[in-house]
């Protein structure tokens, strides 16, 4: 671990990578200040209430402010070009990226770190526009592209190694506890920390009020365009070169390994203004159907504080190993074993280990998108972008989610599986994808400065979605012999992934049940 915090490029032991800058801060309220990841942690002896913890939740997760300002962060496999399946040495990595970042900032203002399995990942600052935020990451990426292939290393958008499944490369109690938290829920948990990699788009949550700009519309869109974006962006087929009968394993693992922690909300804990229209209620909660107008602020932190602790930090040389079987609130209600109460930094710690596909930081982000080839990230930045920021399109994009939601407030599970598993070549998906990618060209064509992102994701929407394809099927082609598909053919018919069973039972998840 880097011993000065103000580093550029640094391991990230406690999650900095989960979080990415915040596009607008709380007006008239600062910021908390970040949770020490030192391991010299020493608690807080300011106990926290129950209702203290949801009304901080509620407040600092969604900060109220017009849409205007976009991030990213970019995750990367590092692989030897020359010998993919080969093992990189952290060392290795980290010696170029100190290289890097000796030399001083990056160019874009964006932050550097490490992931647990030696993925890099390049966090952007929060930017006034899509098209300012493009440059400034293209900036970083060019520098830190550079740097790696200077130490004959490259980086790889995939969003699982096909290859291997690596070590563990950094070494910090966070990183302990979470693989023993995992170890006892799914083993999957192992594999999405060291072998993954994502593509993860930072948005302004939302003003207070009742259309498209405001925070409960917002929130709803972005879970109803979630399975879209997981499907159209789709890149994870395989796993120790064989197929896993999924398009994105990377977000079938998530789904998987700790529901209260993973999932999106289910369908039915809220119901929400749609763009524009009336609330969207109806009456029937024993089928999981929304029957209230309840706030995503009050759902989120039920939510945050119904989650199991992940890990409790604790002074060196103590394990931050949590307690099995207990949530945050149950902590609230009663001390760990080592009799302290939890505080208020501890609360902030845990909200950094949730994982849904949307997380509310005071900001949304969206976590579902498998990491892109190249310069393919820019199409899924794009896309959610202008789908979320403008009026029209987002709009547009309700409609064509529409059929997702069969009444509900938010998709159900199983559309989110559906997406991992089939990508657009599901029948109810692929036309949402494709209407939701027409929806971003018509809104990039709005947009000053966006003509090339404009073709980038026409080009995308031609070869892929237009024909029922995503990413995923150019890495199945290419392991059965099979040219990859040009552009400008027919749509195929909603089929199976092919290819050949998982290599392992326990590591392909299979279709969950709510």
């Amino acid at each position: 671990m880097a011993s000065d915090a103000s580093r550029p490029a640094r391991d990230d032991p406690a999650g900095a990578a989960e979080r990415a800058p915040a596009p607008t801060p709380p007006p008239a309220r600062p910021s908390p200040p970040p949770p020490s990841f030192a391991p010299s942690f020493a608690p807080s002896s300011a106990p926290l209430s129950e209702r203290d913890a949801e009304a901080h939740v509620a407040a600092h997760c969604f900060a109220p402010g017009p849409p205007a300002r976009t991030g990213v962060e970019l995750e990367w496999l590092v692989w030897r070009p020359d010998d993919p399946g080969a093992p990189v040495p952290g060392a290795a990595t980290r010696a170029a990226l100190d290289r890097l970042t000796d030399a001083g900032p990056l160019p874009g203002g964006g932050r550097l770190t490490r992931e647990p399995g030696g993925q890099v990942e390049i966090s952007s600052a929060p930017a006034p526009s899509l098209a300012a935020c493009v440059a400034a990451t293209r900036a970083d990426l060019e520098r830190v592209r550079a740097a790696l292939a200077d130490a004959g290393l490259a980086a790889v958008g995939l969003g699982l190694d096909p290859h291997r499944s690596p070590p563990r490369v950094l070494d910090h109690p966070r990183y302990r506890a979470m693989e023993r938290y995992f170890d006892r829920q799914s083993p999957g948990g192992r594999l999405v920390m060291r072998a993954t990699a994502s593509v993860q788009i930072s948005v302004d949550a939302g003003d207070e009020s009742e259309g498209p700009r405001g925070y409960r519309a917002r929130w709803a869109l972005a879970h109803r365009l979630g399975p879209v974006l997981t499907a159209a962006f789709a890149n994870s087929p395989l796993w120790l070169g064989r197929p896993t009968g999924w398009r994105s394993t990377r977000q079938a693992l998530w789904t998987r390994i700790d529901p209260g922690r993973t999932r999106p909300p289910a369908p039915g804990e809220a119901s929400w203004e749609a763009p524009g229209e009336a609330s969207c209620e109806t009456a029937d909660a024993g089928n999981g159907h929304a029957t209230g107008h309840a706030d995503p602020r009050a759902a989120w932190a039920r939510y945050a504080l119904d989650a199991s602790l992940l890990c409790v930090r604790r002074a060196a040389p103590a394990s931050w190993t949590a307690p099995p079987n207990r949530s945050f609130r149950s902590w609230l209600r009663g001390p760990t074993a080592d009799a302290r109460a939890p505080a208020l930094a501890d609360l902030d710690y845990h909200l950094g280990t949730l994982f849904p596909p949307v997380r509310p930081r005071g900001w949304l982000e969206l976590r579902m998108i498998d990491a892109q080839p190249g310069d393919g990230w820019t199409v899924p930045l794009a896309v959610a972008s202008v789908l979320l920021d403008d009026p029209r399109a987002a709009e547009e994009a309700w409609r064509a989610t529409e059929p997702l939601t069969r009444g509900r407030a938010l998709p159900a599970l199983d559309v989110w599986l559906r997406a991992a598993r089939h990508g657009p070549a599901d029948p109810e998906l692929g036309p949402a994808v494709r209407a939701c990618l027409a929806a971003a060209d018509s809104a990039l064509a709005r947009l000053p400065e966006a003509a090339e992102l404009r073709a980038d994701v026409a080009a995308f929407a031609d070869r892929y979605a237009e024909r029922g394809r995503c990413p995923a099927d150019d890495q199945l082609d290419a392991l059965e012999g099979r040219p990859r598909a040009a552009p400008g053919g027919r749509r195929p018919a909603p089929t199976e992934p092919q290819g050949r069973r998982p290599p392992s039972r326990r590591l392909a998840p299979q279709e969950a049940s709510e």
